[in-house]
């Protein structure tokens, strides 16, 4: 089996999801030659469980990125492309995301912005250029992961369609990001297509992570390697799609 792609990028990599994904992106069998593990503080005590990963791999690059940060985002531009050369950024996995439980009654016009920022702004400022050179300089027809692809990981709380369990977990700042974002991921595969870069939205199910919390019926383990095995399938067919981490397509 070849390897997923060449070169990965995992935004908020130090936790949850964005943790298990290097996790098991190194440990497969055919690993990526680069694995950038990003977060705000990578060598800070909430960057513990990363460091450890990269200490036995030495695939794993701990990258500092603050994807609200322009200056963040341009230094790890510049340490990525260090590492890459002139060979550009085969999947960039954008995970990092914040969660809010506001309601309509607590809802507070920062607290949505801020949510925004996160979840919305950063992934469309990320990484094109080298997303854009790998495409090139791939020697690839169509389009999947090993060659250039923006995968953005989304929730079925953003469907408009499905609007679920509104009642229950209103989430407004949070819901309304998550369609905003996947909005973002349509137009982005509409515009990449032609660069010969894929985009698509996957949600990862209810997870016990901290975002999730124990009442999840999902392990993070089982989540990831469901999303890898989706991540391996996708082609020009499944660009600009909305699909959940058994490869089920989920109205937008």
């Amino acid at each position: 089996m070849a390897a997923l792609a060449r070169s990965v990028l995992v935004t908020g990599s130090n936790r949850g999801i964005g943790l298990e994904l290097v996790r098991q992106l190194a440990a497969s069998p055919r690993p990526p030659q680069h694995i950038f593990a990003t977060c705000r503080d990578p060598k800070g005590p909430r960057g513990k469980a990363l460091q450890e990963l990269a200490a036995q791999h030495s695939s794993i690059k701990l990258v500092q990125l603050d994807t609200v940060n322009l200056p963040s985002i341009q230094g790890a531009m510049q340490a990525v492309g260090y590492h890459l050369k002139d060979q550009g950024l085969n999947l960039l996995i954008n995970n990092a995301g914040i969660s809010s439980h506001a309601t309509l009654q607590s809802l507070d016009s920062q607290e949505m912005l801020d949510v925004f920022a996160t979840n919305v702004v950063g992934p469309l400022q990320e990484f094109l250029p080298l997303l854009e050179q790998a495409a090139k300089g791939a020697g690839k027809e169509g389009l999947s992961c090993s060659r250039a692809a923006v995968i953005n990981i989304s929730s079925k709380l953003g469907s408009i369609g499905l609007c679920l369990r509104v009642p229950e977990a209103p989430m407004y700042p949070y819901r309304a990001s998550k369609a905003a974002q996947n909005m973002v991921t349509r137009c982005l595969a509409a515009e990449l297509q032609v660069k010969g870069i894929l985009c698509m939205a996957i949600h990862p199910g209810w997870v016990k992570t901290d975002m999730g919390t124990e009442e999840a019926p999902l392990t993070v383990e089982h989540s990831v390697r469901g999303i890898l095995t989706v991540l391996a399938s996708l082609s020009q067919d499944t660009s600009g799609t909305f699909l959940d981490w058994e490869g089920n397509s989920l109205p937008w």
